[in-house]
């Protein structure tokens, strides 16, 4: 689907976090200053490819668009050939909005037209959006746990449902702007499972599994929900955001399952089982890890990936995320060693550090599957050729 199958993930999370403090993770990278080095960066080690945002908060002013602070990133990724999925939605949105307003969707219908016509006029080869990023996790962190604003409490569900109807209109929209789009649909794949001694909770954990976790692209494709307007096409490409913190015990206190536990399902087991759902193009839009686990769980996840590309599923790519370490959202003063490059403080400028082991990591995995995604991408096309023929 891009030029690697490898990608790299800028973070882009823009609004307010707990403590009602503005963070802008883009910004906060100096990500905005370096593109043009941080796209040579990529290319250097054989990504050509990339999850970006356009920030919504701003270039919305009430209504009145700004795309400014986009255009850096167009123009790097032309450079360079690096091909972008922009995130429109990633976490923050116009103080003036109401996202559980009835209007909250066609104001961001608006937008995502603006958005969408301004990337394509500018823009060579295929455009890639994701409408709203994560928007399950949102729901929850903004709509029931008041960790980012509004900071609702007790409203989740609620938020969930408007997300999903903007996230329907927003595709719309993108679509009459530019109707060769792909829409890289993102939102975490999660996995509970009983404390021990509690089987009473096993309906629960069966019920998140098996329905909670899929709620929002349930309605994207209409199968939930119907009347939102989704659609199979809405649903497009299932972007999967997965991390060593995606599988807990129900009830607790959100600790992960370590790596030995008998009762963590392999990612294998979980991206096979979103295929068998919806049938669609999957994307990986988001894994790593952090300090010195991160070449370990790198080559695990390469040896993931490749049981799945062996099974025929259609994979069509892995986003290391994020690609540079990043001040944690609510606390900006702590930094979080993630990605490829840590980020050291020099005299003026965040300093990009590579972390060599988890480069060999990376080269190891590109050895390993870039021929290999190829190949079954070459064999799809082929079989895609016979099936029209016929």
């Amino acid at each position: 689907m891009f030029n690697s199958f490898f990608l790299g993930g800028f973070e882009s999370t823009t609004g307010y976090n707990c403590h009602r403090q503005w963070i802008d993770q883009v910004a906060a990278t100096q990500h905005d200053r370096f593109v043009d080095e941080d796209y040579r960066a990529l290319c250097e080690v054989g990504i050509r490819a990339a999850r970006e945002a356009v920030r919504w908060p701003l270039v919305d002013r009430r209504g009145r668009y700004d795309f400014t602070s986009v255009r850096p990133f167009i123009e790097a990724g032309r450079r360079h050939g690096v091909e972008i999925i922009f995130d429109l939605f990633h976490f923050g949105f116009p103080e003036d909005i109401d996202i559980f307003s009835d209007g909250f969707a066609e104001r961001f219908a608006d937008y995502c037209y603006a958005a969408a016509n301004f990337v394509a006029a500018r823009t060579d080869g295929p455009c890639y959006f994701t409408p709203i990023n994560e928007p399950s996790y949102f729901a929850w962190a903004a709509g029931e746990a008041g960790l980012f604003a509004p900071h609702a409490v007790g409203r989740g569900p609620e938020l969930k449902v408007s997300l999903m109807r903007a996230a329907i209109q927003g595709i719309n929209a993108i679509w009459d702007a530019c109707p060769s789009a792909r829409i890289i649909n993102v939102d975490p794949l999660c996995r509970v499972v009983a404390p021990f001694g509690h089987e009473d909770l096993t309906r629960d954990v069966h019920y998140f599994n098996a329905c909670s976790v899929f709620e929002g692209w349930d309605m994207l494709c209409g199968r939930l929900l119907p009347e939102l307007g989704g659609s199979p096409r809405h649903l497009d490409v299932v972007g999967i955001n997965y991390y060593w913190t995606n599988q807990w015990e129900l009830g607790g206190d959100g600790t992960p399952l370590g790596a030995g536990d008998h009762r963590r399902a392999s990612l294998r087991h979980l991206i096979q089982e979103v295929w068998h759902r919806y049938g669609t193009e999957i994307l990986l839009t988001e894994t790593g890890h952090v300090e010195e686990a991160r070449p370990h769980w790198l080559r695990e996840m390469a040896g993931e990936v490749e049981a799945v590309l062996d099974a025929g599923v259609p994979l069509r790519g892995v986003c290391l995320y994020p690609i540079l370490g990043m001040p944690e959202w609510h606390a900006p003063d702590v930094w979080a060693r993630m990605g490829l490059w840590d980020l050291l403080p020099g005299r003026d400028e965040l300093k990009r550090v590579m972390h060599y082991p988890t480069l060999e990591a990376l080269l190891e995995a590109q050895h390993r599957l870039e021929q290999k995604g190829a190949s079954y991408l070459a064999a799809s096309m082929a079989e895609d050729y016979l099936e029209y023929q016929t």
